[in-house]
């Protein structure tokens, strides 16, 4: 944990130390990095055989997740909706 420290930090220094500087390939090495950095995650989450044999629950309770959510969001924004025009005096 240290080192990731010491590397962001260092990174905070050298971009202080450029900033006056256009560096207009930093934007497209961060996309690819990160580009990079998923692929490999991927990879390592693909070749673990508890979350590949667990894919299904996964998925599922993913669902589950997703659309407890979006029932959630809408359920909320209707009861506020109702407030808000209540309080306005306009027709809820």
């Amino acid at each position: 944990m240290l080192k990731v420290v010491a590397i962001m930090l260092s990174g905070i220094a050298v971009g202080f130390l450029l900033r006056k500087r256009r560096l207009r390939v930093v934007p497209h090495a961060v996309t690819v990095l990160i580009w990079l950095l998923l692929f490999f995650l991927g990879v390592e989450v693909g070749e673990n055989p508890q979350v590949i044999n667990g894919i299904r629950n996964l998925g599922l309770e993913a669902l589950w997740l997703a659309l407890a959510g979006i029932v959630g969001t809408v359920l909320f924004s209707w009861v506020l909706w109702k407030w808000v025009s209540a309080r306005k005096g306009g027709n809820p």
